[in-house]
């Protein structure tokens, strides 16, 4: 199949997939890592444009691929330069039962970056978390940004929405709970982990809730210099999880 007008009812589709309220079911997959990504985590892709002259790295897709041009591909990508391909994959839905059976996982509230979200979760994903819990008003996981941000690891790690505090009460009762924050007590290097862990991280305006760090069994904060105020949230996420997790 080959698709080149600009006008074409399809590329009007998908150009529409660049805002949220019309991402209810599909979302845009940018450039060869996300689409390989996606496919290789059993994404259910609806269908790929591709650069013409590009096709052949594109196999794997079968007939899901539409060829097509620059000019397709700049119109319905969201980045300066166009990639080669641009796909529309349909979301993923995780079972919270999942959350139950997890050691590791991770809270950001309130979180309005997607690139700092992207980077975040590709952390997640290295550091061997085994859930993603997005808590109050975050930014949208499938923003084009955020997808790309996560390098083709947007779905090594299941990421659950929460907006209620009884359901995360419920959730993790048992947990260890450590909340990060700027002023607390205990230096993270002297943090022990116990598991099941949940570690939570504040956006970088207004940091974690009053009632987060209510909810909360420990707090930590990173040792710095104190010529330095903070960090951005996705360097400090590295941190927080490597000494937790890792060493």
């Amino acid at each position: 199949m080959e698709i080149t007008s600009l006008h074409n009812d399809l590329v009007k589709e998908t150009v529409k997939l660049q805002q949220k309220k019309y991402r209810t079911e599909k979302f845009l997959l940018e450039g060869f890592k996300a689409i390989e990504g996606a496919y290789n985590a059993g994404i259910e892709t609806d269908y790929v444009f591709v650069k013409k002259d590009k096709a052949g790295d594109y196999t794997f897709l079968g007939d899901k691929i539409i060829l097509t041009t620059d000019a397709v591909l700049k119109k319905i990508s969201t980045t300066d330069s166009a990639p080669d391909a641009v796909g529309v994959a349909f979301k993923k839905e995780y079972d919270r039962k999942i959350l139950k059976k997890s050691q590791k996982v991770v809270l950001l509230e309130g979180i309005k970056d997607a690139g700092n979200l992207g980077t975040i979760l590709r952390t997640c994903a290295a550091f061997g978390v085994d859930a993603v819990v997005l808590y109050g008003d975050s930014v949208d996981l499938y923003n084009p940004k955020c997808v790309r941000a996560t390098v083709g690891n947007l779905w090594r790690v299941p990421v659950f929405e929460m907006k209620n505090f009884a359901e995360l009460n419920e959730l993790f009762a048992d947990f260890s709970r450590i909340a990060t924050l700027p002023r607390a007590n205990n230096y993270l290097k002297n943090q022990k982990t116990d598991l099941p862990c949940l570690v939570m991280f504040g956006s970088e305006a207004d940091g974690l809730s009053t009632e987060l760090q209510n909810f909360a069994t420990d707090s930590v904060k990173i040792e710095m210099t104190n010529e330095v105020e903070s960090l951005n949230l996705s360097v400090s996420c590295a941190v927080v999880l490597y000494e937790l997790f890792i060493q």
